[in-house]
């Protein structure tokens, strides 16, 4: 789309330090989504907003810890929060609460009836942790496994060894999914998800018929938009704009999830602050 006045103001961040600061229409949805200070013990002396700034930047451009630039609160602050709001399941709060906003705001109910699964395979560094080969895709590392609804925002993120098949790994991500949208009745995926087994394990959960396989047409060849696929491979191709994402440089599978996790809650939060301003 050509540039022009009106979409030069909508997407100008001029006023940031960074590219990745949050702007302030994003801060207004982040901001009540994180936990208020603590009654007791020693006052909050952080900007929580400085810190998410810094999340953000490192999920941006991919850099370690230390690397993080000295205009942020020190490094240690930062992975302080990180990790607290990753163990008391703030990020996936977060997530969730954006999904049912960018929902609302698309004209849509709050909880979805229909959703898309599918997996990624990311090569891991010589950190230790988890890790496995996919011999399909010739891929030593993880695999992030998501769930989407029609409008490709996330509901369940899972992250787990390559060599993990897709049929084997799905049944967490849907238990996950139907936990926090249990309305779903429909579940797009390729043929990587056939199999007695998974559909067995989809009869436990209640939702023995929600499987549907969305396959490629036969004699097809080069690139084509299949059928509800293509909205979880753009889901994947937003999250994969985060260089944080473009390897997994995590230790715990947590950590993971919860990097997968926040580079939702970014364009998320971007594409809400987006349309508003529209």
């Amino acid at each position: 789309m050509a540039c022009s006045e009106t979409t030069r103001e909508k997407y100008n961040r001029s006023s940031a330090r960074y590219e990745s600061d949050l702007s302030d229409e994003e801060w207004l949805l982040v901001e009540p989504l994180l936990p208020p200070p603590a009654k007791l013990g020693r006052r909050r002396t952080a900007d929580l907003r400085e810190i998410c700034d810094a999340i953000h930047y490192m999920l941006a451009t991919g850099c370690q810890w230390r690397a993080i630039p000295k205009c942020f609160p020190p490094f240690t602050t930062v992975q302080n929060y990180f990790y607290a709001w990753r163990d008391d399941g703030v990020i996936e709060r977060m997530m969730d609460a954006l999904r049912t906003l960018t929902r609302e705001q698309a004209g849509r109910s709050a909880e979805p009836t229909a959703a898309g699964i599918d997996s990624q395979s990311v090569k891991t560094t010589e950190m230790a942790g988890p890790s496995g080969y996919d011999a399909g895709k010739k891929i030593k590392g993880r695999k992030r496994h998501i769930a989407v609804d029609v409008e490709g925002t996330p509901i369940a993120v899972q992250v787990h060894a390559a060599d993990v098949q897709d049929r084997d790994g799905a049944p967490d991500v849907i238990l996950e999914m139907l936990e926090k949208a249990p309305e779903v009745t429909r579940l797009w995926a390729d043929s990587g998800y056939k199999g007695e087994k998974l559909r067995k394990k989809l009869a436990e959960l209640g939702v023995p018929e929600a499987l549907e396989i969305v396959e490629r047409p036969k004699g097809t060849k080069g690139f084509t938009v299949l059928y509800r696929r293509w909205v979880v491979e753009r889901t994947f191709a937003w999250m994969s704009r985060c260089r944080r994402l473009a390897k997994d440089f995590e230790r715990t599978l947590a950590s993971s999830v919860a990097w997968a996790q926040l580079a939702a809650c970014r364009f998320l939060a971007r594409r809400l602050a987006r349309d508003a301003s529209a």
